[in-house]
């Protein structure tokens, strides 16, 4: 199916020939789905080209939407770049931003939470799952709260590693922005969407023209909008059962790893409050970077902190904000589980994993 759409069905989703119609029709049956997944109406929902992107809207939008309500915008200390990016990019320019710390697992301090949210809060964003050590954050606490305290204040949620995760619905939890991405859960890479609630106000960051979005100009990457769709399908239609087994391999390597390789600290809560398809590990003596490079050797492919940091030698600020030390942050490995590993695959995985720490540390002027 997304295949036809990169050698056949190349319409233009705006233009009205026989090929726009039909690329058109596939968008809006792509919409449809990913609103009826979280619960919401296929009018709020706007396709964009990454989690990154969706995030930038969502923030940088609603803020010029509301900036004569007031100047103060709360966010976490472990937030994506995404979202951490624009919004300091605001507070350089006139917005009052606050972060708000975690505790040694990732969580916010509510009682602070409680505390910022002020007649001149306008955005909260705190993200659902922590994209590098899985903390599942108490997102419908955290959005009672802020609306108790101000009804007005718009809350976004970065959704990206949630999503097919964990059940979302914008009905039981008035989310006002979602963010959502298709490579997080196994679709093509070129497709996410936000949802915006009805009523809730978002302008423009970007100006163009040739688009079915009010709010998102240019051509719609229709092959990666289908497939974000029918990946989105798999997910959800077996939700339960693939994030029980995937459940069950993170279990399966965390053990492993915590019986049989020394020196290890374990990034972020274990158990029900860590999401799904996360291990997150800092192996002391050796630097993540070395260690990422050493098991692609053996075909084993993780990465050192964040992803999308990687190829950044500094510390994981989402470490740093759990307080892990420097050389314990630059130690971190992040594992990635989907579906389609094995039990075979972990087995495999913790073997390796003692050959190449074992050689790195055998070279590493602070082993001991």
């Amino acid at each position: 199916m997304i295949k036809y759409y990169y050698e056949k069905g190349y319409g233009h989703p705006s233009i009205t020939h026989r090929l726009g119609w039909e690329a058109l029709e596939a968008v809006l049956e792509a919409r449809d789905y990913i609103a009826w997944s979280i619960n919401a109406d296929p009018e709020e929902i706007v396709f964009v080209h990454s989690g990154t992107e969706a995030n930038n809207l969502a923030i940088l939008g609603a803020t010029k939407a509301y900036k004569n309500h007031g100047r103060k915008i709360v966010t976490s200390a472990i937030e994506h770049y995404s979202v951490l990016l624009p919004i300091n990019y605001l507070g350089e320019n006139g917005f009052n931003v606050v972060s708000i710390p975690v505790d040694n697992e990732g969580f916010v301090d509510l009682d602070i939470l409680d505390s910022l949210i002020t007649k001149d809060t306008i955005l909260v964003s705190i993200q659902w799952v922590n994209h590098e050590i899985g903390t599942i954050q108490p997102i419908k606490d955290i959005v009672d709260i802020v609306k108790s305290k101000n009804k007005n204040t718009i809350v976004h949620v970065d959704a990206v590693d949630a999503y097919t995760k964990i059940p979302i619905d914008v009905e039981k939890i008035p989310i006002d922005l979602l963010s959502i991405s298709s490579h997080k859960i196994l679709g093509p890479k070129g497709a996410a969407a936000l949802y915006i609630r009805r009523g809730v106000k978002v302008e423009k960051i970007l100006h163009g023209a040739l688009s079915t979005q009010k709010l998102w100009p240019g051509v719609e990457n229709v092959p990666a909008i289908v497939g974000f769709y029918k990946a989105a399908r798999k997910a959800i239609e077996d939700m339960d059962s693939i994030n029980n087994y995937v459940r069950t391999l993170r279990d399966k390597l965390f053990k492993q790893i915590l019986d049989n390789i020394d020196h290890v600290l374990v990034n972020g809560p274990l158990g029900d409050k860590r999401v799904v398809d996360n291990v997150n590990v800092s192996f002391l003596y050796v630097e993540g970077e070395a260690l990422t490079l050493e098991l692609s050797t053996y075909g084993v492919y993780v990465s050192s902190g964040s992803a999308c940091t990687s190829r950044v030698l500094e510390p994981s600020h989402v470490l740093l904000a759990i307080g892990r030390k420097h050389e314990e942050a630059h130690g971190s490995i992040l594992f990635k589980l989907t579906k389609y590993h094995t039990v075979d695959d972990i087995d495999y995985t913790v073997e390796v994993l003692g050959k190449a720490l074992s050689r790195l540390r055998s070279i590493s002027s602070i082993y001991r």
